[in-house]
């Protein structure tokens, strides 16, 4: 089994080549292509996962989840829940025990969905505490990936306005890198075991 660092400073992190999700992006924003995205998605055993929601600077306020975001290595769809809901197709794949659903520090994100419509949230991974196993102590996402990728990801577009009438190209990349990244170290950790 490859040993893992522990921990990573932030001027290590700094050292490491930025990195971005390179596949395609496929945006969701009505029921049209709907779906043949959960088809396409249902064929693979894990999924990278995330959501983004608008930031609330009101003490209190939450907003809903704006946009759910599930990744291949090669695909990352983007679904924009603050037009669609969460409609059924979406609630069947994030509730199939079959498939795998990684990603760090989900347990806002499983319950903010739930939030929309309730479910039985089967079979998601937490990366946070996967990675303990391997002796890894940072768990932010940023610095999982460097640890286990040897990459820089961009968090600058963690705060922006989600329910915008149009995302961003910034926003699109950092939407899609955040869940397929998730993918990724998990792949590199199970890899990791049989060496």
């Amino acid at each position: 089994m490859i040993s893992f660092q522990k921990s990573i400073t932030k001027e290590e992190i700094n050292e490491l080549p930025l990195e971005a999700f390179e596949g395609e992006i496929v945006i969701i924003d009505s029921e049209e292509g709907l779906e043949e995205a959960v088809e396409y998605l249902k064929q693979f055993p894990v999924l990278g996962f995330d959501t983004e929601t608008k930031p609330s600077f009101t003490k209190g306020n939450v907003n809903p989840v704006a946009l759910l975001q599930l990744s291949s290595f090669e695909k990352s769809f983007l679904f924009r829940l603050n037009r669609i809901g969460l409609p059924f197709p979406l609630i069947d794949l994030l509730s199939d025990p079959e498939i795998i659903k990684v990603g760090a520090a989900i347990k806002d994100d499983i319950r903010g969905l739930q939030d929309i419509k309730d479910f039985d949230g089967n079979s998601f991974l937490e990366l946070q505490q996967y990675v303990s196993s391997f002796g890894i102590e940072n768990y932010s996402l940023k610095k999982l990936a460097a640890i286990v990728l040897k990459i820089r990801i961009s968090k600058r577009q963690q705060v922006s306005n989600w329910e915008a009438a149009e995302l961003s190209l910034g926003q699109l990349r950092y939407a899609a890198t955040d869940a397929w990244v998730s993918l990724e170290i998990y792949n590199a950790l199970r890899a990791s075991i049989s060496r």
